[in-house]
């Protein structure tokens, strides 16, 4: 059996620290860091494991990671994307410069990095980590869902035109216990705390991300998921993981206007039970 290499961002936690504890050790894997103090986790893997610096919402510094990547390597068989942030808050208070960081991070980083490395990717696969918000839009996090669905048209489109026999696949969880949701009310402090008209929404989304940092699904679910398309020779273009993404999923082929008064069913259903 032949070694394969991988390349995959957000490498030093959750579901990326997972997967790569999970690939053959005999593996080439590059794998991407934000923080220069995380580089020694990616180390203790494995001695076939290339760690390299890559922050989306610094475009910048992406051209530098593929440039080291193309230095290292002739071939990528699978490119594992799965660094990503959340920008919540009320829409109407969210600057627009935020807005565009949830792109710069969820979509256009992950587009322009696999642009670079396409010629390496020649019959091989693209696993996006999306999330089951791409199926639609939950209140106050429509920045992260809006970024997931965009991920998702942009490589239907790169699978539809590209030569290279590149497969594209999107992975869908539904909620997954990693660090990340902690990471978003850290990062998002400014818009759910002290805002005004909005306080009782805001406590509930803090509530949410606490909850879902430990009571979520296993990443080894998504794991699972990611493995189980990366040997399939003909892999599908989505996979739900969960319940929850299933039913949004489902949830989604209904008229909007229903889809709309679901939502807002279930938000006031929940504010019921913020004291």
């Amino acid at each position: 059996m032949k070694t394969k290499t991988y390349v995959v961002t957000g490498a030093t936690s959750g579901i990326g620290k997972a997967l790569i504890d999970r690939l053959p050790k005999d593996s080439i894997i590059f794998a991407a860091y934000r923080s220069k103090d995380k580089t020694g986790v990616l180390s203790e893997f494995s001695e076939n494991i290339y760690p390299f610096y890559v922050d989306y919402a610094k475009p910048e510094t992406i051209k530098s990671a593929a440039d080291f990547i193309l230095s290292k390597s002739s071939k990528i068989d699978t490119l594992v994307n799965i660094a990503g942030c959340v920008v919540a808050g009320p829409i109407e208070r969210i600057s627009i410069n935020e807005i565009r960081r949830q792109f710069d991070v969820n979509v256009f980083g992950h587009l322009e990095m696999a642009q670079r490395l396409s010629g390496l990717l020649e019959n091989g696969k693209i696993i996006n980590v999306s999330s089951m918000a791409s199926f639609g839009i939950f209140p106050f996090i429509s920045p992260y869902c809006a970024s997931k669905r965009c991920l998702d048209m942009f490589f239907n489109s790169f699978l539809i035109e590209n030569k290279h026999n590149i497969k594209i696949v999107s992975i869908k969880p539904g909620v997954i216990a990693t660090p990340l949701w902690g990471k978003s009310v850290d990062e998002n402090s400014k818009y759910l705390n002290n805002c005004s008209g909005y306080e009782k929404e805001m406590e509930l989304i803090i509530a949410n991300a606490k909850k879902n940092e430990t009571g979520g699904l296993s990443v080894s679910k998504v794991v699972d998921t990611i493995l189980k398309a990366d040997s399939a020779k003909n892999p599908k273009l989505s996979y739900t993981v969960g319940k929850d993404a299933f039913f949004a999923s489902l949830i989604s082929k209904l008229p909007q206007n229903t889809v709309n008064s679901l939502v807002k069913l279930g938000l006031k259903a929940k504010m019921r039970r913020v004291k």
